[in-house]
């Protein structure tokens, strides 16, 4: 009996350790694959800057003193504030400026009224979101453990917010899913499948199971659709797979950092959990 005390106590450690790890290290790979589609962008801009200053000069007749002001500023933008999410420092800021960015693009390349476009930009917006969700309760966690002031009561309903936040950024997450199906890249029974998925995302009901398939389906899409390496880099078309590649690969880091915070006070499953 002591054998196998000792043998189910040895197992309950590494199960516990797997969770702390789990804990600590998935939120920080949710948040690089989120924002490793501004580092992509913000990159192609400074290499590819002759032909994104020929675009916005000579397509969309911006002047070049406003179109070079426009490309540093989203470059700068996206790899600066992009870093601050990596790192949990600025998280409100960072997150309002790339949302900024998002639509600069939105304006600037005539692509406001790209259903697609809107609908995967949507979608990266619902992972920003979900960064800020998490920085919030990070906060709170840490003002839950500090001294308790008169003002600290104040203090947490102020962070109370994240609860709205994490509901809007799980709503605007699975819109790249609709996108895709728009897009015709999931049909029949699989298109179906991932739909249901989403549905289940939005109201919040049985989220951890629904976010783990959207996340098998865009992972297996991502490499088999979106495969950028196969193409010569002298192809336009690689730089488009490229760009299809970061941006997925954003919104399973916006579904692997839900499956960390949970789908948050407004949702079914937190709503069945506090009857039980």
């Amino acid at each position: 009996m002591k054998r196998l005390s000792i043998k189910l106590s040895a197992e309950d450690l590494t199960t516990l350790n797997a969770q702390s790890l789990f804990r600590t290290y998935l939120p920080i790979i949710s948040r690089f694959l989120i924002i490793s589609t501004f580092y992509e962008d913000g990159l192609r801009i400074l290499y590819q800057w002759r032909h994104q200053m020929a675009y916005l000069q000579t397509i969309r007749y911006i002047s070049k003193p406003i179109a070079s002001l426009l490309l540093s500023f989203n470059a700068t933008s996206m790899l600066s504030f992009s870093t601050c999410i990596l790192f949990d420092r600025h998280v409100k800021f960072s997150v309002a400026t790339l949302t900024c960015v998002i639509i600069s693009q939105a304006i600037s390349y005539d692509l406001i009224f790209d259903t697609v476009y809107l609908l995967r930009n949507l979608s990266i917006t619902g992972g920003l979101l979900l960064c800020l969700a998490d920085s919030i309760v990070r906060r709170r966690a840490l003002t839950k453990r500090a001294r308790m002031f008169a003002s600290l009561p104040q203090q947490i309903k102020q962070l109370e917010g994240h609860k709205y936040i994490q509901c809007a950024g799980r709503t605007l997450l699975v819109l790249l899913f609709l996108g895709f199906v728009w897009d015709g890249q999931f049909r029949g029974s699989l298109g179906l499948i991932g739909l249901t998925a989403c549905g289940m995302v939005t109201v919040g009901y049985r989220v951890r199971w629904s976010a783990t398939l959207l996340v098998s389906l865009l992972c297996i899409t991502n490499v088999l659709v979106h495969d950028w390496w196969g193409e010569s880099s002298s192809s336009i078309q690689r730089d488009f797979l490229r760009y299809d590649f970061f941006q997925c690969l954003s919104i399973i880091g916006g579904l692997l950092l839900l499956l960390s915070i949970g789908p948050g006070q407004f949702s079914y499953d937190e709503k069945e959990r506090k009857i039980k």
